[in-house]
């Protein structure tokens, strides 16, 4: 929790109205919440969270989306105090408190509590028309994006190419974020790229509208193994014209997870995710993007890999969730 004013700044500096700054410094407080990059679902679903949370609803809170690197980097930033929550996928988050999967051979961020499970993340890719790549075994030898190192979206290409026998050897590998991807998927220097997070996004809809990509499918024995394998991931369906031209999409899916530390206030935690809830947010989160209706009370803590913030918890228990 990050307490500031620039009005107590200021009078720090003057020497004027110490003490009317020092209340008004203490009575606000930040709370940052690292989302993605800012063509993908986190961005604009943490806008949407953040506003709807901040003051007046939970009164004086100014809490912000930050656009991050994913998954991976959002857990390593609360950690480190670099961030008071942020968002995960389900299975990164696991791996995180378990120290397993890609974080094996790390310390465990025992720490790690969850305050809500938001939406399903389907899995994309993404691939240019004229690259005439039909399933993700014809990637070998294709140049294709797997995302910034520190997202979720990196471990998940890598065990989807594992699974259909492809290695990062078999491929020309690029690591950049959905809208960078796109930029050279536009101009024929890339062939495919991976990306997770909630549809439709934003990078990948405007590349549908030049009507040159398709969004392969990632289904059959392959992706069934990876559903047994990794209990978080299971089978989705994007439908039909999500993007333009594009028919419907058999794929996988993992849950898009709000995660804080233990170490944040309980009473904060709790009015956070009592706001979350609230029918403002339920406004907010309805008009303000597709993937906001998918955010649901009902879901809050399905697929809970890890264990509740206290704070959420009294929540959830107040309203039947947890026992």
């Amino acid at each position: 929790m990050i307490k500031r004013s620039l009005i107590g700044a200021l009078c720090a500096a003057t020497g004027l109205f110490a003490v009317t700054a020092g209340s008004i410094a203490s009575a606000q407080t930040f709370f940052r919440i690292n989302t993605g990059g800012t063509a993908g679902t986190y961005y604009p679903i943490g806008g949407l969270i953040a506003n709807a949370i901040s003051q007046p609803t939970v009164p004086n809170l100014v809490a912000t989306a930050v656009a991050s690197n994913g998954s991976v980097a959002n857990v390593n930033a609360i950690q480190g105090g670099g961030a008071e929550s942020g968002f995960s996928q389900a299975d990164v988050a696991y791996w995180a408190y378990t120290g397993t999967g890609t974080f094996e051979g790390k310390p465990k961020v025992a720490d790690l509590r969850l305050i809500a499970n938001l939406y399903p993340e389907s899995f994309h890719l993404v691939v240019r028309k004229a690259a005439n790549i039909k399933s993700v075994a014809d990637l070998k030898g294709k140049r294709v994006s797997l995302d910034e190192p520190g997202s979720g979206t990196l471990v998940n290409a890598r065990a989807i190419l594992a699974a259909y026998g492809v290695t990062e050897k078999d491929i020309k590998p690029e690591f950049l974020k959905p809208n960078a991807a796109g930029e050279k998927l536009k101009d024929n220097s890339l062939d495919a790229f991976f990306f997770v997070g909630g549809y439709p996004a934003g990078a990948i809809a405007e590349l549908a509208a030049t009507g040159g990509i398709d969004v392969l499918s990632i289904s059959g024995p392959e992706a069934d193994k990876l559903v047994k394998q990794f209990g978080f991931y299971a089978v989705d369906n994007i439908p039909a014209d999500t993007y333009k031209g594009v028919g419907a999409v058999k794929t996988l899916a993992v849950g898009a997870q709000w995660v804080t530390s233990a170490k944040q206030d309980a009473t904060l935690v709790y009015n956070i995710t009592k706001a979350l809830w609230s029918d403002n947010a339920r406004k907010a989160l309805d008009a303000g993007h597709a993937k906001g209706k998918a955010i649901v009370r009902a879901n809050a803590v399905a697929g809970a890999g890890i264990p509740l913030h206290p704070g959420a918890e009294k929540f959830y228990k107040e309203v039947g969730l947890v026992k």
